[in-house]
């Protein structure tokens, strides 16, 4: 019994991993062959439009030693 649940332990996890690793290889091979010209669209709109925008943040507290 210990044997059959290690063997379906192991190959659930090979199973899973399996599927994840090429979900990833796939989109990635997705992006390079059906990206075309519009790769960085959406990073460059996003750049593109906080242009002159406030840095956001807090004053850096000096320590007390």
């Amino acid at each position: 019994m210990i044997e059959y649940v290690t063997e379906l332990i192991l190959f659930s996890l090979f199973v899973i991993g399996s599927t994840a690793i090429m979900g990833v290889l796939t989109n990635g091979i997705g992006r390079a062959v059906f990206g075309g010209k519009n790769k960085k669209h959406f990073v460059g709109q996003s750049a593109k439009m906080q242009t002159g925008w406030n840095k956001v943040g807090g004053q850096k507290k000096k320590s007390t030693l």
